[in-house]
């Protein structure tokens, strides 16, 4: 039997395709046992940003999370919002850096929302940092906050959101 051109690149295709899938699947069946295989996602580390009674209400703090290159602001709002923290659940944090391409934004108590410099996007803290106008289509990454009622401190859990210009938040 005589085997077309065509036919040959077809079949040579399907063997290369159908032996790269047994490879892979050997591959992942061949992983070590261990905590971190398969995982998704890392831990995120727990870190003290502050006292909640040191915040004065419409006043940005800066403070990094979830490592020093992750600039964050945390804002008493001064009413209690979705997500907030701490005895009047006023306390929010969010990372600084734009989600349209990472400029940071700056904080304006007057109008009270975050504002980007750069392309003119507008974020409402008040609202989990909804993006409310302007080039970013994605609301800015808000950084999970524990309070300890007892020592009135203000503890970064996690980061709900990817923060501009990473592929994981946790490197």
């Amino acid at each position: 039997m005589k085997l077309s051109r065509r036919n040959f690149l077809k079949l040579s295709g399907s063997a290369a395709g159908s032996a790269s899938v047994v490879g892979w699947a050997g591959t992942a069946v061949a992983q070590p046992d261990g905590e971190a295989a398969g995982r998704a996602t890392l831990d995120y580390p727990r870190e003290e940003i502050g006292r909640a009674g040191d915040l004065t209400t419409g006043e940005a703090v800066s403070f990094t999370y979830p490592d020093g290159s992750s600039p964050c602001a945390v804002i008493k709002t001064g009413e209690p919002v979705p997500g907030g923290a701490g005895p009047d659940g006023d306390i929010v944090a969010y990372s600084v850096l734009c989600t349209h391409m990472g400029c940071p934004v700056s904080y304006d108590r007057q109008a009270g929302v975050f504002k980007c410099p750069c392309h003119f996007s507008i974020f409402d803290p008040h609202r989990l940092g909804q993006q409310v106008s302007g080039q970013a289509t994605v609301d800015l990454p808000r950084i999970e906050l524990e309070y300890n009622e007892s020592t009135d401190t203000l503890t970064a859990v996690s980061v709900l959101g990817l923060i501009a210009g990473r592929q994981a938040n946790v490197l």
